[in-house]
């Protein structure tokens, strides 16, 4: 089997439009979360999310403006941010090497942006004003289509939707395609505009959101005994997989290697993680199998960490189950507690953060954990940033639909 390499990054988020910005303000604990601005949430329960701060006008021309739902406008900049990272320009490829060049990118709900405006549309103007760009700016797979259009990429190109585990599958297959002799580059990743007075009314009725709005900033709590719901955030996260000996004879800067991918499911409820934790664990297992890893031999788990009651309980649990003692070695941190939870970009974004930790030998703190819950007994890199040699790591996404996915990434052998 051929091995992975990450050689790009980019994102935006609700810390910063960009990687460096991104890791710095990680690093020192800051808060990117805040009230909503962009509709009146008045009427809504929960008035704040981690919102992405940019303007359209900035990257995209009044024709774009119309035909693309933020969620692709995202992926296109993001991917713009990663292939410059790389030093990459896939268009000045010839077209036999960009047939191999792929797009594997997820979402998990897609262009809701666009559908509640045009809803909005039909039933105020009527149906012959709903544009004719609508299907295609909402569609779910614009996002991986309009980036391979951008980029001229030839080879494999499609989306991935499991809820929050989007991202996670798409960073699976786009490993397995180059693994496996498909691809030579894949674009992945994933994200996600679905920060809307729609999807805000759903989450908050479903009881799945924190309502601290007299303190958004300390709403998001994964770990801590008071955490009582997630923070939705939005946003996209963009990751340039390479075939080794390829990136290495061009002499890229390399990240961390990819090296296992896990899937699983808890075939339990629709919404709700089956309380014996052993689905993510089957999964953490399988990427360490594919890898070759012992668990001994990870030092640092980016978790899913959403700071809902369950699923921090439960994720504990499956690392104890997967890492028995070694549990307690590890470095456990979540990135939610600074930007909220991207649903479907999720685990494209903490990939982004945990490659990005392998090959800078620092972990960022999780913020606002100060008061330990007794089901949550593991290292949460409390209060500041860690310096921390890490041979491998894994990123852990659990999806609505008892979804588990875990990547295993860390320093080439």
């Amino acid at each position: 089997m051929r091995r992975v390499v990450i050689t790009g990054l980019g994102t935006m988020n609700a810390l910063g439009n960009d990687v460096e910005t991104t890791w710095s303000r990680l690093l020192r604990g800051e808060n990117g979360i805040g009230p909503i601005t962009k509709f009146d949430t008045k009427d809504h329960s929960v008035h704040f999310a981690g919102s992405v701060h940019w303007d359209p006008t900035a990257g995209f021309a009044g024709p774009e403006l119309r035909k693309y739902d933020p969620f692709t406008m995202w992926a296109l900049m993001c991917s713009d941010q990663a292939f410059k990272d790389a030093g990459l320009d896939p268009k000045a490829a010839s077209e036999e090497e960009r047939e191999r060049y792929g797009a594997i990118i997820g979402t998990g709900i897609g262009g809701i942006t666009g559908i509640e405006e045009q809803y909005r549309d039909l039933l105020e103007r009527g149906p012959r004003r709903v544009s004719p760009h609508f299907v295609p700016k909402i569609m779910a797979n614009a996002v991986s289509g309009q980036v391979s259009i951008r980029h001229g990429l030839l080879g494999t190109s499609f989306t991935t939707s499991s809820a929050c585990a989007s991202a996670g599958h798409a960073i699976g297959m786009a490993w397995r395609a180059i693994q496996w002799g498909d691809c030579d580059m894949v674009v992945t990743g994933g994200a996600e505009s679905a920060t809307t007075a729609l999807s805000l009314a759903g989450f908050a009725n479903m009881k799945a959101l924190s309502t601290r709005n007299d303190d958004p900033s300390a709403a998001s709590l994964p770990f801590d005994k008071d955490r009582d719901g997630f923070v939705m955030g939005e946003g996209c996260g963009i990751l340039v997989f390479e075939e080794y000996e390829r990136a290495k004879q061009r002499g890229a800067r390399i990240y961390a290697e990819v090296k296992g991918y896990g899937s699983t499911d808890d075939a339990h409820h629709i919404t709700a993680p089956k309380e014996d934790g052993r689905g993510p664990a089957r999964a953490f297992r399988e990427a360490l199998r594919h890898g070759g890893v012992a668990p001994e031999q990870v030092d640092y788990i980016n978790a899913h960490g959403t700071s809902t009651p369950y699923n921090d309980a439960i994720e504990t649990r499956a690392l104890k189950l997967c890492f028995g003692d070694h549990a307690r070695k590890l470095a456990v941190n979540s990135t939610k507690s600074m930007v909220g939870h991207l649903l479907g970009a999720s685990a494209a974004l903490e990939l982004v953060v945990t490659a990005l930790s392998v090959h800078h030998g620092k972990v960022h703190p999780t913020r606002n954990y100060t008061t330990p819950d007794p089901d949550c007994d593991l290292d949460y890199v409390p209060g500041s940033a860690r310096e921390l040699e890490i041979r491998n790591a894994l990123s852990n996404s659990l999806g609505f639909g008892g979804h588990n996915v875990s990547i295993l990434i860390g320093r080439p052998d």
